[in-house]
């Protein structure tokens, strides 16, 4: 159980943060820039769900989403394999795979490239998926640098997927994508 008594610690104010296990390291350390854009994926898929709240479906999915974007984040902050620290397993990307697919059925075929808009939840949808698609970078980076969990950065891959899925189906099942149109402003 995590227990968090004071939020003002003042342990940050000369630039330095604590990682999971106790580790001091810069504010502007890969693995913190890596926790950081998990982080702000999770939040804009909070604001993402204040445009779906009318469909509980799709509600509990990016509820799950958060949660699992959570401890994506737990198991970034502590480096190496850290025995009983949180571990993001496949599990999660193995559901967000299935819940594509479900999604996918229902929508037609694609016949261009999407532009982000649409509904109010579909534009929020793309613009989650476009922070998601920055953290899996920094992620990947961490990777070649440090190493991480390689479960982290599939599903980071799979989660832009759902949520390019999701927006299509915020659009009225595909019916108010912008399309793009090749060279239309030349």
């Amino acid at each position: 159980m995590v227990r968090i008594n004071r939020v003002i610690t003042r342990g940050g104010d000369g630039g330095e943060t604590s990682l999971g296990d106790g580790t001091r390291v810069p504010k502007d350390a890969l693995r913190v820039e890596a926790v950081g854009c998990v982080d702000e994926a999770n939040a804009t898929i909070g604001l993402l769900r204040l445009h779906t709240s009318g469909d509980a479906e799709t509600d509990a999915m990016l509820a799950r989403i958060q949660n699992d974007l959570f401890d994506a984040g737990a198991d970034l902050c502590v480096p190496g394999a850290a025995g009983d620290r949180m571990r993001l397993t496949d599990t999660p990307s193995l559901r967000l795979e299935a819940e594509v697919a479900a999604m996918n059925a229902s929508l037609p075929p694609l016949t261009s490239f999407i532009l982000p808009g649409g509904t109010p939840g579909a534009a929020h949808a793309h613009l989650a998926r476009t922070v998601v698609r920055r953290a899996e970078r920094r992620v990947v980076a961490l990777a070649r640098a440090d190493g991480v969990n390689q479960a982290l950065i599939r599903y980071l891959n799979r989660l832009s997927d759902h949520l390019f899925v999701l927006g299509r189906r915020l659009n009225g099942g595909g019916v108010a994508d912008v399309l793009w149109v090749p060279g239309a402003n030349r």
